[in-house]
């Protein structure tokens, strides 16, 4: 807020300076019209001490003066005196003594002109202009102040409390009506992290319980393998048909613990992807506008020759945040796994479905792999040294699936390209 209250003091400053400046300026040029007129008088009265008649002077020389009078010193009418020495309001008059060799021989009256505009209007009018385009900026300024300024001030603090995990409680709104969707916006990101954290509790409070409960599942079968390999490891059994008893126990007890893993393995992607999706509906154009717009500039900052083809706005199924969070996600795997050189996006129509493919060159990988890329945890060889959880597609794929649409991988002999599929 202090910088903003230097900024009003600058442009009262600011005013000022420059409205000195202009009152020099003019001031200065009324000078040097007075000081013109002056020294053409002065050049008339020296050709008129060497002799020369008044009605000799050719007043077309002199830009200033238009007329000369003459009142000799020999005049005694008051009159004359008196009118020759009068005030003229139409005209500008400048009055000289006349001397010949100090010899007072009467006075000249110039009658000239100043060429040009009046500066004291002009002073007047820049200066009333001035003040009014300063008081109309101080009146922005002001406004900005009070409806975006401090209305902004107060919410500083809300991005802090959102850090430190203070999401209960409703944000205060604003009657600015500049900050009404930023407000909802930051309504909307508390609501979201408060639910969020709730879920993450409830899946934490869930996933112990889980844990607790297959531990104690767990603890069964694995007491009795421990009891069969002992008695097998101490040759208990006598008899071969006890002993293939107990081996046939021990495998039926480890399948039984490789049921329990794969529950726990299967709760675990689950809580991963527990990610809501609001079906709708929505336009392609809107879709592409999302993302198109922020990484047609990174393509161009990474020098990637990004080309996107021609399309229909078509009406769309699914979820248009999500849409959006799947094509970030393969702009991304294209930013890492791709070679720089160019990525590519083409539309067509199969099936009363719109497929997206998202090309990017560079290298692929291996056809075992392939069939592994969209699997949760799997990291292809192309990504080593280059940091990721292995999850991206995985999440693609889940999302695609409940929009009702689904994503398929393609290889290349020049790169990759994923194709997304929406109703």
């Amino acid at each position: 807020m202090k910088k903003y209250n230097r900024i009003i003091l600058c442009s009262i400053l600011l005013y000022l300076l420059v409205a000195a400046g202009l009152a020099s300026f003019l001031f200065h040029a009324e000078n040097q019209k007075d000081h013109s007129y002056r020294v053409e008088a002065n050049r008339i009265l020296t050709k008129l001490e060497n002799d020369e008649s008044i009605d000799k002077i050719n007043l077309a020389e002199y830009e200033t003066i238009w007329k000369l009078d003459f009142l000799s010193k020999e005049v005694h009418n008051q009159e004359t005196i008196k009118s020759f020495f009068q005030e003229d309001n139409t005209n500008n008059i400048y009055i000289q003594p006349f001397y010949i060799n100090n010899d007072l021989k009467g006075y000249i009256k110039f009658i000239y002109q100043i060429p040009g505009f009046n500066v004291q209007n002009i002073f007047v009018l820049s200066e009333i202009c001035l003040l009014v385009l300063e008081i109309f900026i101080m009146i922005i300024l002001i406004y900005m102040k009070k409806k975006v300024v401090e209305p902004f001030q107060r919410l500083s603090e809300l991005p802090v409390q959102l850090a430190k995990g203070h999401l209960k409680g409703p944000v205060k709104e604003e009657k600015s009506r500049y900050l009404g969707k930023f407000m909802w916006g930051m309504g909307q990101l508390k609501d979201s992290l408060d639910t969020s954290r709730q879920r993450q509790i409830e899946l934490m409070k869930e996933q112990k319980t889980m844990l607790l409960s297959l531990s104690h599942d767990i603890k069964t079968p694995l007491n009795l393998i421990k009891l069969y390999s002992k008695a097998l490891e101490e040759d208990i059994y006598t008899q071969e048909q006890d002993k293939r008893n107990a081996m046939h126990q021990i495998g039926e007890k480890s399948h039984e613990i490789e049921k329990y893993v794969e529950e726990i393995i299967q709760s675990s992607r689950e809580d991963i992807l527990d990610l809501p999706v609001h079906n709708s509906e929505f336009y392609l154009q809107d879709l592409l506008y999302k993302v198109i717009h922020v990484y047609a500039e990174q393509c161009a900052l990474r020098h990637i020759d990004l080309k996107i083809g021609d399309f229909e706005n078509r009406l769309l199924k699914g979820d248009i945040e999500r849409c959006q969070e799947v094509l970030e996600n393969l702009f991304e795997n294209a930013f890492k796994y791709g070679d720089g050189g160019r990525i590519e996006i083409s539309f067509y129509e199969e099936d009363y479905c719109q497929l997206i493919r998202l090309f990017s060159s560079g290298s692929t990988v291996t056809d075992n792999e392939f069939n592994h890329i969209f699997e949760s945890f799997f990291r292809g060889s192309n990504a080593q040294g280059i940091k990721g959880s292995g999850l991206g597609l995985y999440i693609c794929k889940e999302l695609m699936q409940k929009m009702d649409g689904a994503i398929f991988a393609e290889k290349c002999e020049d790169g990759m390209a994923f194709i997304m599929v929406l109703r």
